[in-house]
């Protein structure tokens, strides 16, 4: 069907690109990436990709520093084997919470690391619920932003579930949760809190009537799992009923699998952006986004418009 196009997939998410693949009716490519005794990083394409266009499939997962440079390195081994165009599919891109200075002399990494993409022969960008959507300025390239919220949605509404509001984790993500409790026809609440420093936060206050429902926290990312268990005793003290977990990426770095294994989380809910670990508790639900990509591909293959993809989402 697609004469032209090549998919291969990085370390981090084989089994997402192999679904892809699947859903395109496309054999995934055969690539060889193996690490010298160094440490250093090797690729070889193991088949022709000569006026092709090439999607490489890499999500910045832990250790995302090594996702992050094997992924230049197949850009780089692409290009110089003549690759029409190299299309990078990024679920997951890391660094996103770098997007700004909040204090003097630090960098803007997000930046940085679109500008290094860019560079190494990159054309395109395919990713899933930027951590900050000005993310996509930062290249001078075509990026195709998706979202999973369509896919977030239509599972809570599969679940009926009783008296829901939903609860936007701090300020950041209120416009998201609003449009998550317009299509649930939700109440929405909004919690209060501060940073004293990275990956730690303190709720002060909860905007919103949260006794006797069912919150639905929605957030892009779970990283320790540190400031959801917070928000959701901090929902319990006021009443609230065990909680439900969405977010589109499930980072869980250290024991933040063990954390979320609460006594009053419910429910996990996350996307393959990123490979769930083969142990992961029963309680985590798992929606692919293999689909979205898939379609994703399609179209940029043939011609139309992304927008096509996310009505209910209305993006």
């Amino acid at each position: 069907m697609y004469q032209n196009l090549r998919l291969f997939a990085g370390s981090s998410n084989p089994k997402l690109a192999a679904d892809i693949s699947e859903q395109l009716g496309v054999e995934l490519g055969k690539i060889k990436v193996a690490r010298f005794q160094s440490g250093e990083i090797y690729v070889h394409y193991e088949e022709s990709i000569r006026n092709c266009d090439v999607f490489l499939l890499q999500s910045f997962s832990h250790p995302i520093n090594e996702m992050f440079v094997e992924l230049l390195v197949m850009i780089d081994a692409a290009k110089r084997a003549s690759a029409r165009t190299i299309n990078i599919i990024v679920p997951y891109y890391g660094y996103a919470r770098q997007e700004r200075k909040a204090a003097p002399r630090e960098p803007i990494s997000a930046k940085m690391v679109a500008d290094v993409l860019t560079t190494a022969g990159a054309t395109r960008v395919i990713t899933i619920d930027l951590h900050s959507p000005a993310i996509q300025g930062f290249f001078n390239i075509p990026v195709d932003h998706l979202t999973a919220m369509d896919l977030i949605t239509h599972y809570l509404k599969s679940k009926h579930i009783e008296n829901p509001v939903i609860v936007s984790p701090d300020a950041g993500r209120a416009k998201t949760a609003e449009k998550l409790a317009s299509r649930l026809d939700a109440r929405f609440a909004m919690m209060v809190k501060q940073r004293p420093a990275h990956n730690e936060a303190v709720i002060t206050h909860v905007v919103g009537e949260v006794k006797g429902r069912t919150p639905i926290i929605i957030e892009d990312l779970i990283d320790t799992g540190s400031t959801i268990v917070q928000v959701v005793e901090a929902l319990k003290q006021r009443g609230a009923n065990d909680a439900i977990v969405c977010a589109t990426h499930g980072v869980f770095s250290g024991q933040a699998l063990y954390r979320l294994d609460h006594t009053h989380i419910k429910e996990l809910v996350v996307t393959d952006s990123i490979a769930v670990p083969d142990d992961y508790k029963g309680f985590v639900k798992v929606l692919s986004v293999a689909n979205i990509l898939a379609e994703a591909t399609h179209i940029i293959m043939e011609g139309g418009s992304i927008a096509t993809l996310f009505k209910d989402a209305g993006v």
